[in-house]
């Protein structure tokens, strides 16, 4: 066996991670291969050998990779990390924050309370990785997903992974798809419907000791500069900050589903947004970038890939679990990972192989989540709207009962598509 070593970015502690040596004609064997060690296949895998199966986890990059996000953990992050009892070693390094402030093109601001928190991915995706391991999860690295194996009545039987010009053939009862927001894997799965993103973000990190304090909380920005996109920037530890754009509505949907991408660069939003909001301008000038600005493509509402076939099931950004109207979707990722997981367990405890059931009993599950989608979906409209974001602002700052309702968007006690509809409209003036 072949054994490799990273460390954790605070630690100087090694940890070893075993990663089996093949031959190219050595077929692996488990119970469920996931593909993608990001949040959704971490808690799965987790999730699957603390119920004692036999699971192996993959990803095509070695721990501590950068990852494009917000960084943001909303309630649902923090309710489904409590789950899977990683919370506290992910608060111990996270930057916690107490509210979000959101900021309307007019200039008018009003800072929503929650339980929130910033962890850059590259720990937080660590924290969570380390933790199936610690469960008795197998992890291997550096190994790109090359396709699927099936049997010969059609269902998965496994995948095809290589690392340089070994290619490997891993035989599994069941795969779990957990790649993000890159259309690639599930085209090669057989379960893309849209290969154009819903979204697409920028985001840098810049280290400026001097704001520490004087940007405590998390701001999301609408400006007219940036228009139909948003800014933000989120706190992070170590004295940095997570800066970035997106926008939430980038590509037109064509019939062949591939999509065309609208009329944007994301490089000339974020220079307006740093050139218009003074917070950020500040930021860039006093603060000193650590890395590159990189883009990334988003995934939302719960469309554009099934869901599953027989012998695999998608989870995370790959089954487009980003809330259209927040960009958020670490919790959302990580919830699906355990919803595929627990059917996955229930039938292990049964010792059956029904891919009708298993298959069902997630897709239901999704099926339950997809109203809450539609109504961030629905509130969505708020993000190209101006004039909606600074009417609400304004009303937020003089009704506290609309600042606990914006509060529940956070934690997903109140529907955010009330705020665009006839009825949430005249509301605003009589709460």
């Amino acid at each position: 066996m072949q054994s490799i070593f990273f460390e954790h970015p605070a630690s100087t502690t090694a940890m070893a991670m075993l990663l089996p040596h093949c031959r190219s004609d050595t077929a692996l064997a488990c119970h469920t291969v996931i593909i993608g060690a990001g949040p959704a296949g971490s808690a799965a895998a987790r999730k699957l050998a603390q119920a004692g199966v036999d699971v192996l986890l993959i990803d095509q990059h070695v721990l501590g990779r950068d990852k494009v996000c917000g960084d943001g953990l909303i309630p649902d992050a923090h309710q489904a990390l409590q789950h899977l009892g990683l919370l506290d070693p992910v608060m111990a390094r996270a930057r916690q924050v107490t509210h979000v402030g959101c900021i309307g093109p007019r200039g008018g601001r009003v800072d929503v309370p929650g339980n929130l928190a910033v962890l850059p991915r590259k720990e937080l995706d660590e924290i969570l990785t380390r933790g199936a391991v610690d469960a008795g999860a197998r992890f291997m690295a550096s190994y790109r997903f090359e396709g699927v194996l099936e049997d010969a009545s059609g269902r998965v039987a496994g995948v095809t992974i290589k690392h340089g010009d070994q290619s490997i053939e891993v035989r599994a009862q069941w795969v779990l798809l957990a790649t993000g927001a890159n259309s690639g894997p599930l085209q090669m799965a057989g379960l893309c419907e849209r290969q154009a993103p819903s979204g697409v973000a920028l985001r840098g990190y810049v280290r400026a000791p001097t704001l520490v304090g004087k940007i405590p909380n998390m701001e999301v920005i609408w400006h007219r500069a940036i228009r139909p996109g948003y800014g933000w920037i989120f706190p992070a530890p170590d004295d940095c900050f997570n800066i970035g754009v997106g926008v939430t509505d980038s590509h037109r949907e064509l019939r062949n589903s591939k999509g065309v991408k609208k009329d944007l660069n994301l490089r000339t939003l974020f220079d307006a947004f740093c050139q218009h909001y003074a917070p950020a301008a500040t930021l860039m000038r006093e603060g000193r970038l650590v890395g590159d600005l990189k883009g990334a493509p988003l995934r939302f509402s719960l469309r554009g890939a099934r869901w599953s076939r027989p012998g695999l099931m998608v989870i995370g950004e790959a089954a487009g679990t980003t809330y259209s109207f927040t960009g958020e979707g670490i919790g959302k990722a990580m919830e699906t990972g355990m919803l595929a997981a627990a059917a996955l367990v229930r039938a292990h405890s049964r010792d059956t192989l029904d891919d009708v059931q298993v298959r069902e009993r997630y897709e239901q599950d999704l099926r339950q989540l997809q109203p809450r989608y539609d109504q961030y979906e629905r509130a969505n409209r708020i993000n190209g709207t101006p004039w909606l974001v600074d009417l609400l602002i304004w009303r937020a700052q003089r009704s506290a009962r609309l600042l606990q309702r914006m509060s529940g968007i956070l934690s997903e006690t109140s529907d955010p598509g009330h705020l665009v509809s006839l009825r949430g409209l005249k509301n605003l003036f009589l709460e």
